[in-house]
């Protein structure tokens, strides 16, 4: 049918089906940005850190894990708890961002990978370049701290930065 010059498509399949799935899309996209915020997948868990721990194969690896929980333990005041499938965090605190995405993190953290350990720490603490420097062989990103294995840093510092990153990071939720 034509009608004002132009073909009239409501009447017909192609056009409800364009419609549909721009309905559709339009539904889906609405709905994923009031209705879903993104999961936090990265979670505590009842998982066994012994266990967890007990199957990392490399044994310098492990016995290093096991000397780090014993300093993260004593530098935080909490017990270790498993955060995911590969994660040992110590404490947690709840986060909020201005998005509107909150969820829950360990204050501190570890994880002991195949190519090295790497320690999960709050990016900003006090004094972080300088002791650092300070710290032994290791690399950095953000919010991480990378050794491949414990002789190489100095415990003084790790002791150092595991207080200070905790600090750091309970300051904006007292």
């Amino acid at each position: 049918m034509i009608s004002n010059g132009r073909p009239d498509f409501r009447n017909r399949p192609f056009f409800i089906s364009i419609f549909n799935f721009k309905f559709s899309r339009l539904s889906l996209d609405l709905y994923a940005k009031t209705n879903s915020m993104a999961k936090n997948k990265t979670t505590e868990t009842e998982t066994s850190v012994k266990d967890f721990i007990d199957r990392v194969d490399d044994e310098r690896k492990r016995d290093d894990s096991y000397q780090i929980i014993k300093i993260m333990k004593e530098a935080s005041g909490f017990e270790p708890k498993m955060w995911g499938p590969s994660i040992i965090g110590f404490g947690s605190y709840h986060y909020k961002y201005s998005s509107g995405h909150e969820g829950d993190a360990p204050l501190i953290a570890f994880s002991p990978r195949k190519p090295q350990i790497v320690l999960y720490l709050s990016p900003d603490f006090e004094n972080r370049e300088k002791l650092l420097k300070e710290f032994g062989k290791h690399k950095t990103s953000k919010g991480c701290v990378y050794i491949k294995k414990l002789e190489d840093v100095d415990e003084g510092i790790l002791k150092k930065i595991i207080s200070l990153s905790i600090k750091h990071t309970k300051a904006p939720y007292r």
